[in-house]
C-alpha cells in the first residue's frame, strides 16, 4: 500500500511560506497582471541598443500553425503610463484574445519624463526590439503587424510611422502630440504645467536653447512624418481636445500636413480658425464626412484622405474609439492598397472611462 504524507506534517517540514512558494512555482501558470484578462503575462526582452532587458506585457494564442501565422498588435501606453497601465489599454488585450492576435504592450522607457523616454532613440530601439522578440516567440504574419496608441501613445505611433515605416501594415493614432516644443508652450498657457515639467525633465530644461529645441524636434513626429507616406496611417482626434482634454487637435492637423504633399495641406490660417471655432472649414474635405458606424456615438465631423493617410476629427475629446481603430487595422495588409471602408469583424464592450485612457 502506498503511504501518503499527512499535509500537516508536510507543512511542519517545509514551513507555511515554503509550501506556498512550492505551489506558486508552476511556470506554466503566468502570474496575473492586475486589470488584464487571464493569460496576459509580464515578460522581458533584450534591447541591443543599450544591452538592456526591457519589460512588456505579452500574450499569444496557445496554438499557432506556422503555416498560418497571426497578426501582431503593438499597443502603446499613454504619456504618464507604463507597460502595466490598465485603462483602455486592456481593451487591446481583449481584442487580441478575441481575434487570436498576438498582444504586445512594451514599456518603451516608461512615463515621458526622463531623457530615455519621450520619443528618444532608445524608445524607438525598444519597440523595434520588442517586435523582433515577439517574432521569435510566435509565428507572426509580417504583413499584419500593427501599432495603436492614444495621447502619449499617439505621439509614439506617429514617431513609429516616420522612423520605422518598413515594419507596419497599419498604424492607428489617436490624439497624439506631434510637436513637443509647441505642446510645452500650450500646456503652460492652459495651466497644465505638469506636462511642461515632464518635457523639461526629459530635455534637461525648457525648449528655449538651440540644443534643446533641436532635441525637442528630434522627439517630435513632425520631424519624421514625411517618411510615412507609404504606411497606412489613420490619424484621429476629438474636436473638443485642447479644451476638455490636454492636446489641441491642431497637433493632428499638423501631422496630416507633415505626411501629405503641399497640394493637400491645410494652411495655418485655416488650422487656427478651425481650432478657435471648432467648425470644419467649408469647401475642404466635402463628401468625406459621411456616417461611419464604427465610430458609434463619436461620429466623424471632418475627414481628409490622401493615399495611405487619413485624418478624422470626431465628436469627442481626448479619447480613442476602440472599435473604429481595431476594425480598421484588421482590414489592412502590408503591400496591399489601404482599406478605408473596413467591415466590422469584432466588437468590444467599452465604457466612456475606457475611451478616455489618454492621460
Amino acid at each position: 500500500m502506498r503511504s501518503v504524507l499527512n499535509p500537516l506534517a508536510f507543512v511542519a517540514i517545509l514551513g507555511p511560506m515554503s509550501i506556498l512558494s512550492l505551489f506558486a512555482a508552476d511556470k506554466n501558470q503566468p502570474e496575473p497582471v492586475k486589470g488584464y484578462p487571464e493569460g496576459i503575462r509580464a515578460v522581458t526582452y533584450p534591447c541591443p541598443a543599450d544591452q538592456s532587458e526591457q519589460p512588456a506585457l505579452f500574450w499569444a494564442p496557445e496554438r499557432i500553425d506556422p503555416q498560418n501565422p497571426v497578426p501582431l498588435l503593438v499597443t502603446l501606453h499613454t504619456w504618464s503610463g507604463d507597460y502595466r497601465q490598465a485603462g483602455g489599454e486592456v481593451k487591446y488585450a481583449e481584442w487580441c484574445q478575441q481575434q487570436d492576435w498576438v498582444f504586445l504592450h512594451p514599456n518603451f522607457r516608461g512615463p515621458n519624463r526622463k531623457p530615455d523616454a519621450m520619443g528618444s532613440d532608445l524608445m524607438i530601439a525598444d519597440i523595434r526590439a520588442a517586435v523582433e522578440w515577439a517574432k521569435s516567440q510566435a509565428a507572426i504574419d509580417e504583413t499584419r503587424i500593427y501599432a495603436i496608441g492614444v495621447s502619449g501613445g499617439g505621439h509614439a505611433t506617429q514617431l513609429l510611422a516616420g522612423r520605422t515605416p518598413e515594419i507596419w501594415a497599419g498604424i492607428s493614432s489617436w490624439c497624439g502630440i506631434s510637436d513637443i516644443a509647441a505642446w510645452h508652450a500650450q500646456t503652460l498657457n492652459a495651466g497644465r504645467g505638469k506636462y511642461a515639467q515632464n518635457i523639461e525633465s526629459a530635455l534637461g530644461g525648457p525648449p528655449d536653447s538651440a540644443e534643446r529645441k533641436a532635441d525637442a524636434a528630434r522627439r517630435s513626429p513632425l520631424t519624421w512624418l514625411e517618411n510615412a507616406k507609404d504606411v497606412p496611417l489613420d490619424i484621429n482626434h476629438g474636436i473638443t481636445d485642447g479644451r476638455s482634454g490636454s492636446v489641441p487637435f491642431t497637433h493632428s492637423l499638423h501631422a496630416w500636413n507633415a505626411v501629405v504633399p503641399a497640394s493637400e495641406r491645410l494652411d495655418e490660417k485655416t488650422i487656427e480658425e478651425f481650432y478657435q471655432s471648432q467648425e470644419p472649414p467649408t469647401g475642404i474635405g466635402e463628401g468625406k464626412n459621411e456616417s461611419d458606424e464604427l465610430y458609434g456615438n463619436r461620429p466623424p465631423l471632418f475627414r481628409l484622405e490622401h493615399g495611405n493617410t487619413r485624418l478624422t476629427l470626431f465628436q469627442g475629446g481626448h479619447e480613442i474609439v476602440h472599435e473604429a481603430a481595431l476594425n480598421w487595422l484588421a482590414a489592412q495588409r502590408k503591400g496591399r492598397p489601404v482599406n478605408w471602408a473596413p467591415p466590422k469583424v469584432g466588437s468590444l464592450s467599452v465604457t466612456d472611462d475606457d475611451k478616455q485612457s489618454g492621460k
